[in-house]
């Protein structure tokens, strides 16, 4: 064999090596799912063909309904919306009040509002896309994705139900020394400067219940890590952009915060903002009632994540104290000895009131939201016993009869 041909044989062998090495690579780079849009973890809209109720379901439920809203909402003037569904189908909704009072825009179908902690089963959702992902577990130290987390012994669990020990931002922060209230304070802030001050914890963790914003400002930042993306555009791929939440979006309060539904107390004057209001992943989605149905639809699907990750989401953590509260994955709960419960979150935030009330059983939402602050959202729980045999303390009259 000639020096030529030897050369030849070389260079040929060294093209197929480095095709065979670009082959493999490319294949490497499309198993890696972290950096493709297209299978970037996301919830998937409900499938099922659902069972629509019958019209006079509807206008049994619909007379019911209206006295209600008539006697808590239209007599002490709610700012917001309500909406109440089963299957998929809206029974009854209404929209009152201004969004601007002083510029007179009204509510509508349209109009996000601030969910205020609501925004927690949210937040919660995204997390539990992540970890049917196999992004990281529920029992993952916390301390391995957060690298400067530094309480070793907490858990993503232990975020989600609010029995990780962590002190409260809200009040930790009052201190001025540690933060100038001038300034709006962010999530990699609260973590900082835990750091720095070397916060200490409420109780050992998992010891008890604590409902504590800390937890969920810290699930924001874990999804931030995860992603590689913000907060807010990351909460936009994983839910509201697969599911067509159209009005659904994280606040920047520092560039959107007159764009927006304002807060307002009872007598319509304006909240003002404050240091803690940037903070996100415990408060700051703004959405609308028919979007959030949209979403839990999705979550109620058979499709969603898996029966045992359904099961973790839905089941109570808390039992150190007897009665019927307790607190899933990102969701409250009422249970009683029979094994009936009842799923829900309320919120408040400034002058933004909301409610979300999930009957698992019956396929029913009712959502509640304000932006004047009251009291009302709260009493959307009366309606699950007209859905279901609920022993909740309902008086006469409670529901509008």
């Amino acid at each position: 064999m000639n020096y030529k041909h030897t050369l030849y044989i070389s260079f040929l062998s060294l093209s197929v090596v480095l095709v065979s090495c670009k082959k493999e690579n490319r294949d490497i780079a499309q198993n890696d799912t972290s950096k493709q849009a297209d299978t970037f973890p996301h919830i998937e809209p409900d499938s099922r063909k659902l069972k629509i109720p019958t019209a006079q379901f509807i206008d049994e439920k619909r007379k019911t309904i209206d006295g209600f809203y008539k006697k808590y909402w239209e007599r002490n003037k709610v700012s917001g919306s309500f909406l109440v569904a089963k299957s998929g189908k809206v029974i009854y909704e209404k929209y009152s009040g201004f969004s601007n009072y002083e510029n007179e825009e009204t509510i509508t179908q349209d109009t996000p509002i601030h969910l205020a902690s609501v925004s927690k089963v949210l937040t919660a959702a995204a997390i539990m896309e992540l970890v049917h992902a196999g992004k990281f577990t529920l029992d993952q130290k916390v301390s391995t994705i957060l690298k400067t987390f530094p309480y070793q012994d907490i858990t993503v669990r232990m975020l989600l139900n609010h029995r990780s020990g962590l002190t409260n931002y809200a009040y930790y922060f009052d201190d001025r020394q540690k933060w100038n209230h001038s300034k709006l304070l962010t999530n990699q802030d609260i973590l900082d400067l835990c750091v720095k001050y070397e916060a200490g914890l409420d109780f050992r963790s998992d010891k008890k219940f604590a409902y504590c914003n800390t937890n969920y400002a810290m699930l924001a930042l874990i999804i931030e890590k995860v992603t590689g993306m913000h907060y807010a555009t990351a909460m936009s791929k994983i839910i509201f952009e697969p599911l067509g939440m159209q009005h659904s979006f994280v606040i920047d309060f520092e560039k959107d915060i007159d764009k927006v539904s304002q807060s307002y107390k009872g007598n319509y004057k304006k909240y003002e903002l404050n240091h803690l209001d940037q903070v996100y992943g415990d408060k700051n989605i703004y959405s609308t009632p028919r979007d959030l149905l949209k979403f839990d639809l999705a979550i109620s699907s058979p499709d969603y994540l898996t029966p045992k990750l359904v099961e973790e989401i839905y089941k109570g953590y808390s039992y150190e104290r007897r009665g019927t509260r307790n607190y899933g994955l990102g969701i409250r709960m009422l249970e009683w000895e029979d094994d009936t419960k009842l799923f829900y979150h309320n919120g408040w935030w400034h002058g933004n009131t909301s409610s979300y009330v999930k009957l698992k059983k019956e396929d029913v939402v009712i959502i509640a939201l304000a932006n004047k602050y009251t009291t009302m959202t709260y009493k959307s729980f009366h309606l699950a016993t007209i859905f279901g045999d609920y022993p909740l303390k309902i008086e006469k009259g409670d529901l509008g009869e």
